[in-house]
């Protein structure tokens, strides 16, 4: 089989013939099939020992492919072979021979050979070296010819000076090479045993050391994972035992010489005297504690006897246990037993692997291939919930205060919401009281007619009861009840648990409350009542718009009826009722379905808006009072100011000008009211201002 040409080795023999014409043949030079002439005679051709051989020509016609000479191709490329060489011993009476390993170095680029002997350790011998890098003639009778690549193969014989060296293998780059060049590869065969190394290493096995332990060499594992420490997260549940907790550990496992150290997290005020070491640094046996043993049996190597010779001294040498049949040898954790989720045995304590960091992770990543961290909880499950049961209440003060005194051993005063009292307290125009006008629900036809006024304040929940005086009624009137909360009816009066109070919620027009045993009737609610209840419509769902809208929508099928009664109320075609005559067709509409205070809702919200408009007075008024509160007092100046502005001495100043003064000298008004003023076309000449701001 022949190895393809190099890059660019086409030959054109058409191309200059002539330059060719010396007597030539195909061969193979250097392991590449080309053209072999006498001034290129190629691989094992003539020349001198050691010499060389370069193309005196290019092999290549000019022009045509590549002038690289085919000794650069195979730089750097070696044939390796082992052998072996048996060398006589006639003067040896232990062994007739000795078995000396070979490494045969064959060089493509020039075909020269080198021959190596690998160190052996004690074998007496010189090694190193053996040929040193040459071309080598064959042996008689063809010395003039050197040998070349195809006098090498497996299981076959070399002699090189006079030695026969045995090549029994070659490595995979040379059985790939000879392949390709058409060797037929022997099957690789064996080197035999030298007899003087089986000698010596029996010797060896037979020797024991005269001391009784032996040495580890622990420098390399030192070296490589020194200041090198995994960290893990522990727990040790300890809380089974009398007195026991959960203690949260921590420990450190050292690559550097397989030691172990945990230390404790003191969690604060935990009542423990702080430690700084649960478990100082050392080897962590398996199966500790180990129990007690005599003396010297934890050891490496057991002493059977001592012996002396005749120096007379105490002891020559001692007698070793070769089997190790005392031995003791416990099992301590490595790095491969530690694991997240796995419990260890620190000396009959069990502690749990939690969690690891970062530097732990990467490690058994790329040591073991674990991809799995999962971390387990070292935190406390939280104690069961004691529910709490308080005794009922016996009557004696208010419910809260009899409560507090079964908290705590000193009774404190029962703390009200604060911040709703302050958010909802009156103040200025807003008195978060919401009024209903109510009538008394009783059987006595004397009381029928008695009207009260409902107040509820939302500061605190409480509620009050008036009842106005009205002259020839046979009843007083004044204060019915003083403010106070009131509990709604049908609740058990001495339990443990507390009372359930009216709520602003509960009130609405025409709803009916149960206040200490009287029943009222709501009849109706003040503006402010009605407006507020609008504004948090969330609250107060009655107040709400889109639900009473919703609710209308359910009766949908009766709109044709409803337009026709709306026309037949409005013959006039106003496009307006009154309020009595919407209330009627809408309850007849929804045939009570529409409660009281969502039927004012909806009258609300589509009733026709008043004239709002302020009467000049009432806003003078009103400035009067503002400017005699912030005590305004630069009322000449002002004047002084209109009148000089007043150029055209017409008693008349536009209103961005009066706006602008008013605002450089600070005028404690509000911009509503300004401008409400303002709006009126007021005069602001000498006596007209005097009379606005006096």
């Amino acid at each position: 089989m022949a190895l393809p040409l190099l890059p660019g080795n086409s030959f054109n023999r058409n191309v200059e013939k002539e330059k060719f014409h010396k007597s030539q043949h195909w061969g193979f030079c250097n392991n590449v099939r080309m053209l072999v002439s006498e001034d290129n005679p190629g691989i094992g051709g003539k020349g001198l020992p050691g010499q060389k051989m370069k193309p005196k020509y290019s092999d290549f016609p000019k022009g045509m492919g590549s002038t690289v000479p085919s000794w650069i191709a195979f730089d750097k490329q070696v044939l390796s072979f082992d052998a072996y060489l048996e060398d006589e011993l006639p003067d040896k009476t232990q062994e007739k021979y000795r078995i000396r390993r070979y490494k045969i170095l064959f060089y493509l680029e020039d075909d020269t050979i080198q021959v190596n002997e690998p160190e052996v350790k004690n074998s007496g011998l010189p090694q190193g070296t053996s040929i040193r890098r040459h071309r080598i003639s064959l042996p008689p009778p063809d010395e003039d010819q050197f040998y070349t690549v195809y006098h090498f193969n497996i299981n076959i014989d070399v002699v090189f000076y006079g030695r026969t060296f045995k090549i029994y293998d070659a490595d995979t780059f040379t059985k790939n090479f000879l392949k390709k060049i058409g060797v037929k590869l022997n099957p690789p065969g064996r080197c035999p045993e030298d007899p003087y190394m089986k000698i010596r290493r029996e010797t060896l096995d037979r020797m024991e050391p005269l001391r009784p332990y032996e040495s580890y060499d622990t420098l390399k594992q030192f070296l490589e994972y020194d200041r090198k420490v995994l960290r893990f997260f522990c727990l040790w549940d300890d809380s089974a035992s009398m007195f026991g907790d959960r203690r949260e550990l921590i420990l450190h496992y050292f690559l550097c010489d397989d030691t172990i150290e945990i230390k404790e997290v003191m969690p604060p005020c935990s009542g423990r005297d702080a430690t700084s070491l649960f478990l100082r640094r050392k080897k962590l046996p398996k199966y500790g504690p180990p129990g007690v043993y005599q003396p010297g049996q934890i050891t490496d190597r057991a002493v059977l006897n001592l012996y002396r010779g005749l120096t007379g001294r105490p002891a020559d040498g001692y007698l070793l246990d070769k089997y190790k049949l005392g031995k003791v040898d416990p099992e301590f954790y490595k790095d491969s037993d530690l694991f997240i989720g796995t419990t260890i045995n620190v000396w009959g304590r069990k502690v749990l692997l939690c969690d690891c960091d970062d530097f732990t992770k990467t490690y058994y990543k790329t040591k073991y291939g674990i991809e799995n961290f999962t971390s387990i909880s070292c935190k406390a499950p939280p104690p069961p919930k004691i529910e709490r049961k308080f005794p009922p209440y016996n009557g004696f003060g208010s419910e809260e205060d009899s409560l507090r005194t079964c908290i705590g051993l000193v009774p404190t005063p029962h703390q009200r919401n604060f911040k709703k009292f302050m958010e909802k307290n009156s103040y200025g125009n807003i008195s978060n009281i919401l009024r209903f006008f109510a009538k008394l629900i009783t059987h006595k036809r004397v009381e029928r007619d008695r009207m009260f006024v409902i107040s509820y304040f939302l500061s605190d929940d409480t509620i009050s009861v008036f009842e106005p005086i009205e002259r020839n009624s046979g009843f007083t009137g004044g204060m019915f009840l003083k403010r106070i909360r009131v509990k709604k009816p049908g609740q058990e009066v001495f339990k443990s648990e507390l009372s359930e109070y009216i709520q602003a919620e509960d009130l609405y027009v025409g709803a009916r409350v149960n206040v200490n045993g009287y029943l009222f009737h709501l009849l109706n609610a003040d503006e402010y009542t009605l407006r507020y209840m609008e504004e948090n419509s969330d609250q107060f769902p009655m107040s709400s718009i889109e639900l009473v809208l919703q609710k209308l929508k359910e009766e949908q099928s009766k709109s044709r009826e409803l337009k026709q009664v709306f026309r037949n109320a409005d013959p006039m075609l106003t496009k307006r009722v009154d309020y009595n005559t919407f209330r009627d067709i809408m309850m007849t509409l929804t045939v009570g379905r529409l409660l009281e205070h969502e039927f004012i809702t909806l009258a609300r919200h589509y009733g026709v808006p008043e004239d709002t408009c302020p009467d000049m007075n009432i806003l003078m008024a009103q400035a009067h009072k503002q400017l005699k509160k912030n005590t305004f007092e630069n009322f000449e100046r002002l004047i002084a100011t209109c009148v000089y502005e007043d150029r055209e001495k017409k008693k008349v100043l536009p209103t961005k000008d009066i706006r602008r003064l008013c605002k450089s000298f600070r005028l404690p008004l509000t911009d509503h009211l300004l401008g409400s003023i303002l709006s009126g076309d007021v005069k602001m000449s000498g006596s007209g201002c005097h009379h606005l701001f006096l």
